[in-house]
């Protein structure tokens, strides 16, 4: 008999169905108008190691990100390796959650320098000067014709057809082969590198194991602490969007189902990047059964199905 229970396989398994150790990184890239952006990611790995004429990272992302969308844009990108401070990565969680990109930047805590790739290069973004490495990279758009993607494919999700490893990967992923430009190191491991590293000038490495129950980030801190027990790191609560705001929204989904005002209140904690998600999901739900005017009680009808989905999944 066997010592082990079989754990369903469900979306997002590696968080949902696993414990999985990952870097914590927060990727800046520029906006259209040349404004900063950072996302914070851990599905972000070693790609080409050997053997090929670059080295290159894989970056998965959801494809209605802001750093999706500069990607696309601009094809460039900087990883920042942050280190192990509870400030810091608090930080990256509220970096993580979906938003407007200027209203997140208006409170960065990291200071920002230029890099050391293509310097005044279009596209290419600052780094993180408390980061302990950055790889400043730029995405191979050849590979699988993936150039052929742009930003405005990615307004509510892509219909396809998709690619299987470098670009638009699914409906709302996105997977990136980006070359590595330039390895930037801070001076003293840098010099742990050269001259050989030892536990006592390693960098301080979090570790994280991403978005796990709705409400925290787990991450265990860098060995040496007093306390090396996983700890957590509440979400941001999601700030309300203003009811007219949603109503233009709900207004410009469909021709022939609307929203009554009672219905739209259910939306308003939704992240405004998801927003157009929930409510296409409430018309097709709507158009399968015959309704015209979602009201109240729908959407407690729709969020119900949808839980029992959820829960289904989880058997």
């Amino acid at each position: 008999m066997s010592s082990f229970k079989d754990l369903r396989i469900v979306d997002n398994f590696y968080q949902t169905s696993a414990f999985f150790p990952m870097p914590t990184v927060c990727i800046s890239t520029l906006n259209d108008d040349g404004s900063l952006n950072i996302g914070s990611y851990s599905l972000c790995f070693p790609y080409y190691i050997a053997g090929k004429e670059r080295y290159a990272m894989l970056l998965e992302c959801r494809n209605t990100s802001n750093t999706c969308h500069n990607i696309l844009r601009w094809g460039k990108c900087a990883i920042n390796f942050i280190p192990d401070d509870r400030k810091y990565f608090k930080e990256a969680v509220r970096f993580g959650f979906p938003g407007p990109s200027s209203e997140k930047m208006g409170q960065n805590l990291f200071t920002m320098e230029p890099g050391l790739a293509g310097p005044g290069e279009e596209g290419r973004p600052p780094v993180i000067a408390e980061a302990f490495q950055v790889m400043e990279c730029t995405w191979n758009r050849d590979l699988e014709n993936a150039g052929r993607f742009k930003p405005e494919d990615i307004d509510d999700g892509y219909p396809g057809p998709y690619n299987d490893f470098n670009g638009l990967t699914s409906k709302y992923g996105a997977h990136f082969i980006l070359y590595v430009d330039k390895i930037l190191m801070k001076e003293q491991y840098y010099n742990s590198i050269v001259n050989g590293v030892t536990k006592d000038n390693f960098p301080p490495v979090p570790v994280d194991y991403g978005y796990r129950d709705s409400t925290n980030f787990w991450y265990t801190r860098f060995p040496g602490f007093m306390n090396t027990k996983p700890i957590s790191e509440p979400i941001p609560a999601p700030k309300e969007v203003d009811l007219a705001s949603i109503r233009f929204a709900a207004d410009r989904v469909d021709d022939t189902v609307k929203f009554t005002d009672a219905a739209l209140q259910n939306f308003v904690k939704v992240p405004r990047p998801f927003l157009k998600t929930v409510l296409n999901g409430c018309v097709a739900w709507a158009k399968e059964n015959g309704v015209t005017l979602i009201d109240d009680e729908h959407v407690k009808i729709i969020n119900d199905k949808r839980r029992q989905e959820k829960e289904a999944q989880r058997r």
